[in-house]
């Protein structure tokens, strides 16, 4: 059975969703990050996925404090992104507690650092985060284009080490609208030595379903929990059946 990761995306150390990418349209949760965390953890996750926002369109991640207390107060394994784009980061990321650092900017704008860190860290501790528009990876928090075909990208790193790759197709990420099953299926198909993360357009169960039906392993689902579309109840149920 597929796996279902909750996100958590953290501006100012508080729980928000964005739409489409545009941090103008940004909604803010009641609930802390922490809070939301434990929730999960009491669903029966086993992945958490976080981004830091504030991080993604700058130099260098602004919510660790939060990923601490995450790490240290729950028993969910961490993958964060937003913001790593040096070795100081990357180091930052991992003493928090993530257990997978997840690199989209840096993958574009420089190669051989990426694949440095695929070879220091291995591929199961370095995920790729490609964000599509079309068929063009964004970077910087979605707000520039890194000049590369997300094919392109996968095909640079296939056989340096990568294992994971979280591809969110923005133009649906937070529309509840269901995701792109037939851009995952193609990159699953073309790329099948690759752990394929599902992202972006998730608005309920039966999206999940239909993920599950192509064959893809894993999906990362946010604004459709915090928007009550898809339950903790039913996150719970669906994990306690998939053992």
């Amino acid at each position: 059975m597929i796996e279902i990761i909750p996100a958590i995306d953290i501006i100012g150390g508080k729980c928000v969703r964005l739409s489409q990418g545009d941090y103008q349209r940004c909604r803010e949760y009641e609930d802390s990050p922490l809070e939301m965390a434990k929730r999960f953890e009491d669903c029966g996750a086993r992945w958490l996925h976080t981004v830091d926002l504030e991080g993604a369109r700058g130099d260098s991640p602004k919510n660790l404090k939060t990923i601490e207390q995450i790490a240290s107060r729950t028993s969910l394994k961490i993958e964060m992104g937003g913001g790593i784009k040096s070795n100081g980061s990357l180091s930052d990321a991992f003493s928090a507690g993530a257990d997978r650092v997840i690199c989209g900017s840096i993958a574009c704008s420089d190669k051989p650092l990426f694949t440095e860190w695929l070879e220091r860290y291995s591929g199961e501790k370095i995920v790729l985060g490609a964000d599509v528009k079309g068929e063009t990876v964004a970077v910087r928090g979605w707000t520039e284009s890194g000049n590369i075909t997300l094919d392109e990208l996968l095909a640079e790193f296939l056989f340096k080490g990568l294992r994971h790759a979280i591809i969110t197709d923005i133009e649906n990420d937070g529309m509840l609208n269901g995701a792109s099953v037939s851009l995952y299926r193609k990159v699953s198909e073309k790329f099948g030595q690759l752990h394929i993360i599902a992202s972006g357009g998730i608005g309920c169960m039966d999206d999940i379903t239909v993920l599950q039906d192509n064959k893809i392993e894993s999906v990362i689902v946010g604004k459709a929990i915090y928007e009550g579309r898809i339950s903790l109840d039913e996150l719970k149920r669906f994990n306690i059946n998939r053992g």
